[in-house]
């Protein structure tokens, strides 16, 4: 395989150490949450986890959001066909609060006072104004008496074949669907967190960018190493980072002449 358990690579890292060594009786615990760190931070910019899930859709018309997720990549629906057809994000979907009663309160802080006191909230998705014309496409119509008021009636609202819109609501760690798009089931892909995993692996491009994370991070704050070693760890990290995004980025001279070549397709013109 290609990947690595984080068990293997500290079992590793440990036995690399020799009694003179400045991280010399590391505790296992402390060697283990380094590693972690540098796996999540490694997810982020160069190994990049990316799930595919389906998710069931809420009453309420939401998609509760996996305990592991970081950032949306795609959320649609899967056709017939095999393809994934995507929703578009829509930021104006409305999921609005409202405070409860003034006695329904909970305070925060190490003080039971006024000033620290927090109305409790409740979902409120109703709308804010009665009148209906503001939730109709009438102040976009144009009339065309000519032609009954029917031809290029909303001319430059958008088109496109999106199936449907979605807003992220990380307020209640969830998404919010349009009405519109009434569905039982959606597919997100997103990126995942690699270190809420149960064993975590990485891959071996990553292995010694890792170990040299791992030994830089143990020596970062402590006051008996000296500083020259510090930037020396320091140095040889980043080098073995930029080693490894070079590696994992892996974009060759035939990914860019594809790229180049597939703006020279005919088409029949009319």
């Amino acid at each position: 395989m290609n990947k690595l358990t984080l068990k293997d690579v500290i079992e590793d890292f440990k036995i690399t150490i020799d009694s003179d060594d400045y991280i010399n009786n590391t505790p296992d615990h402390i060697i283990r949450n380094i590693a972690l760190r540098g796996i999540r931070e490694f997810g982020f910019d160069m190994s990049k986890q990316v799930k595919s899930l389906k998710l069931q859709v809420e009453d309420n018309n939401t998609v509760v959001l996996p305990d592991d997720y970081v950032d949306m990549i795609k959320l649609g629906i899967v056709g017939s066909d095999g393809l994934v057809y995507v929703f578009a994000e829509n930021k104006n979907i409305n999921y609005s609060h409202i405070k409860k009663d003034t006695n329904d309160t909970f305070f925060e802080g190490p003080m039971n006072i006024e000033a620290n006191a927090v109305n409790d909230i409740e979902e409120s998705k109703s709308g804010t104004e009665s009148d209906s014309s503001t939730q109709s496409f009438y102040q976009y119509v144009f009339e065309n008496f000519m032609h009954e008021g029917g031809v290029g009636r909303l001319y430059g609202m958008g088109g496109g074949h999106l199936r449907g819109e979605y807003r992220i609501n990380l307020d209640q760690n969830r998404i919010e669907l349009s009405q519109a798009s009434s569905r039982d089931e959606v597919v997100m892909e997103y990126v995942s967190d690699a270190a809420r995993s149960g064993n975590p692996q990485i891959h071996v491009y990553l292995e010694e960018a890792l170990r040299s994370y791992i030994y830089y991070k143990l020596i970062e704050r402590k006051s008996s190493v000296p500083a020259n070693e510090k930037a020396r760890a320091r140095q040889e990290y980043y080098n073995e980072r930029r080693k490894a995004n070079a590696r994992m980025s892996n974009f060759t001279k035939e990914n860019a002449l594809n790229v180049i070549r597939k703006n020279f397709k005919q088409s029949p013109k009319y």
